[in-house]
This record gives C-alpha cells, sequence and structure tokens, in this order.
C-alpha cells in the first residue's frame, strides 16, 4: 500500500509538470522560420524576415538591431527601397507596421509569398488555430484524470465527463453564441483579398474553412464521448490519458509540415515570378531564389518536450502499477 501511495504521487507529480509545461506551451513561440537576402540590410534585419510559429496563430519575430544609430523611419525607408528594387509592382503594400519589438515580418514574409504566388501566412491552418484552446482544454481535461491515484479509478469517467461537458460547453458558446466562428472567418477571407483579387472563389473557401470547422468541432466532441467510454469499460484505456497529450510534439510537426506542403504545392498563378512546386524547409536550411531559409524549433517546443517526457514517465509508472494489480 505504501508504494502504491509513492507510485501514485510520482505519477501525479510528473503529469501536473507536463501539465504546466502544456500550458506554458501554447502561449510560447513553437517554431522560428526566417529568410535572408542580399536585398534587406543586416542592420535592420539582424536574424532576417523571421516569424514565430504559436499553436494560436504566427507572430512577428523581427527586432530591429540595439545600436540605436538607426531610426525605425530610416529602416523602413531602406525596406521599402529594397521592396521597390526586387517588385515595384508591390511598393504600394510596404506599409510595414511599426512596434515597439521594429518591424513586421509577418507582413513582409507575405509580401515575399506573394512574388511566387503563395497564400497569406495567416491562411495556413485555419481551422487548427482558432481551435487550439479547446483541444488543449480537452487534453488538460484528459492529464487531470490520469492524476487520479488508481484507488478512485471509477471516479474518473465521471470526473471526464463532467471537465469536457464545461470545455464543450465554452466550445460552442465561444464559437457560435458569441459569433468568433463568423469573426475567423471574416478575417481569413480579408486576408486572401488582400493578395489574391477573386472574391468569389475566395469566398467559397471562407465557406469550405467553415464546414470543415463544424466537423472538428463535432469531432471533438465525440472523442471525449469516446475515451469517457472508453474509461468506464477498460482499465487500461486509461493509458491514452497520458499518450495522446504526450503525442504533442509530434501532432504540431506534422501539421506544420502538412501545411508546408500545401504552401509549396499550391501556388497561385498570379506571381510575379513563376517557380516549380516545392517543400519549404520544414528543419535546418534551405534556399529558395535568391532567398536563404532557415527553420527551427524554438524554445515552446522544448516544453512540448518536457511534456512528452514526462507524461511517457507517467504512463510507464502507471502502467507497471496496472500491471502489480492484475488489471493490466
Amino acid at each position: 500500500m505504501q508504494e502504491q501511495r509513492k507510485q501514485d504521487t510520482l505519477i501525479a507529480a510528473l503529469t501536473g509538470i507536463a501539465l504546466v509545461a502544456m500550458i506554458a506551451a501554447y502561449f510560447a513561440p513553437i517554431w522560428w522560420v526566417a529568410l535572408t537576402a542580399p536585398n534587406y540590410p543586416k542592420d535592420a534585419f539582424p536574424q532576417g524576415i523571421r516569424i514565430h510559429f504559436h499553436f494560436d496563430g504566427v507572430f512577428n519575430g523581427c527586432t530591429v538591431a540595439g545600436s540605436g544609430r538607426r531610426s525605425n523611419e530610416v529602416i523602413q525607408q531602406d525596406l521599402d527601397d529594397s521592396v521597390a528594387r526586387y517588385n515595384p509592382v508591390l511598393d504600394a503594400q510596404q506599409d510595414v507596421n511599426k512596434g515597439a519589438e521594429g518591424l513586421d515580418c509577418v507582413h513582409e514574409m507575405n509580401t515575399i509569398n506573394h512574388y511566387v504566388g503563395m497564400f497569406p501566412i495567416s491562411t495556413g491552418a485555419p481551422v487548427e488555430k482558432p481551435l487550439a484552446k479547446f483541444f488543449f482544454g480537452f487534453f488538460t481535461v484528459m492529464m487531470l484524470a490520469f492524476m487520479m491515484p488508481e484507488s478512485q479509478r471509477r471516479k474518473r469517467p465521471l470526473a471526464l465527463a463532467a471537465g469536457f461537458t464545461a470545455v464543450a460547453a465554452w466550445m460552442l458558446i465561444d464559437q457560435y453564441a458569441l459569433g468568433h466562428l463568423d469573426a475567423h472567418i471574416e478575417s481569413y477571407v480579408h486576408d486572401a483579398l488582400t493578395y489574391f483579387n477573386e472574391p468569389a472563389k475566395i469566398q467559397g473557401w471562407g465557406e469550405t474553412v467553415r464546414s470543415v470547422t463544424h466537423v472538428a468541432i463535432a469531432g471533438l466532441i465525440v472523442a471525449m464521448a469516446i475515451v469517457v467510454a472508453g474509461v468506464a469499460r477498460l482499465r487500461a484505456f486509461s493509458l491514452v490519458l497520458a499518450l495522446v497529450p504526450a503525442l504533442l510534439p509530434l501532432f504540431f510537426v506534422v501539421t506544420y509540415a502538412g501545411w508546408l506542403w500545401f504552401f509549396g504545392h499550391n501556388l497561385h498563378p498570379w506571381g510575379a515570378f513563376t517557380v516549380k512546386p516545392f517543400m519549404p524547409t520544414v528543419f535546418g536550411e534551405g534556399k529558395v531564389a535568391q532567398f536563404s531559409t532557415y527553420s527551427y524549433p524554438y524554445w515552446g517546443y522544448g516544453l512540448l518536450l518536457v511534456v512528452f517526457v514526462c507524461l511517457m514517465l507517467a504512463l510507464l509508472l502507471r502502467r507497471k502499477q496496472m500491471r502489480e494489480q492484475g488489471g493490466a
């Protein structure tokens, strides 16, 4: 009995660490991508044209060099001049925002992508990004139920049902009652139209995103019901409560690589330059036209690896505990 309590305590501690790391990872930059080229001065872009990928969106990763010798206005003029030399057609679009951290490289990356007919970055993962917080809520409930000691395993289905009901209600209210799904579709269409003037086609894409979002929401609710039923019927099924969130690092890389493939293989014919469909660099360095590309995990991905290690250790301990008790 004493040994079982020690095991329960260690499992709860490992799962708790994983839970904290997972929540922190949601707000952290998971991956970064940068482009460098002779057109962009080093003192204006010390890390190149850099963006950070989060679970819920893509954010500016550029900072102005800290020498203090050049104002944002001078850097902006350098940027505008370089863009004009590269492609005068889009010079009118270069009203790059200036903020406390420097220039907005999400906008600049979109402009570069436009040259080869690639869609705006914000149009990627249009279903995954707005629903990410609910999937994290789903994982949180699973992990909290997994933390419960084996002596209370019969209460797990009730705990899961209560937690999933709260997450489902939050999701339905947020997406439908508060109108966030409609707002997201409107933003998606607006971003796409900023670079590609095909209103009818893009409106159709927006409706496709809406339909897929409906399916994803329904699918998540069905997954909740399956987990509750599985845990209630099969003792060993409770291991899934740790296994699924542990695979978050894999889920991110697969989704990220899939969308890179989509962007590189669905180039718009209006691009100023014609390039063959290609697979953008997922990890490491690459070359596209005159640009050198860099794509690497950032510190948020390290948090996901902490989640993986802690949950896998907790899962193995729980599996050992269940075997000792004759349950698996």
